[in-house]
């Protein structure tokens, strides 16, 4: 695939991912960007959080419910739905990670990525 291509299409992926985060009012959106280090399972994580197992199942399925209406692409892969304290949803070169407050801190994969370049975003449109 064309670089431009490429880039391109995880640009629109990544803005569709927002809106759905968005669209649920999910907390403290960022964009760590995995591209300039080496061995990464993936090019960028997209981390929120929300206030509640309930919340967070809302944040995660509205990414995928717009990421398919946006992008027309589906998840490859989803867990965390049945305790819905931490939902990863893997769009193969972007992997989303959707949290309740709580465990975004006790993990922090902010600070493990600390090499990462991080983009944020604000919360509301």
């Amino acid at each position: 695939m064309d670089k431009n291509k490429q880039t391109n299409s995880s640009i629109k992926l990544i803005n569709a991912i927002v809106e759905g985060v968005r669209r649920r009012k999910g907390e403290e959106i960022i964009d760590l960007d995995l591209t300039k280090i080496d061995n990464t399972e993936c090019d960028h994580f997209i981390i929120c959080h929300g206030n509640s197992n309930t919340h967070v199942e809302a944040i995660a399925r509205s990414v995928e419910e717009t990421v398919t209406e946006i992008v027309g692409q589906d998840v490859w892969h989803r867990d965390g739905y049945r305790n819905a304290e931490w939902i990863l949803l893997d769009y193969s070169d972007i992997m989303v990670h959707v949290f309740q407050g709580n465990w975004r801190k006790h993990y922090d994969i902010e600070a493990l990525w600390a090499d990462a370049a991080m983009n944020k975003y604000k919360s509301d449109i």
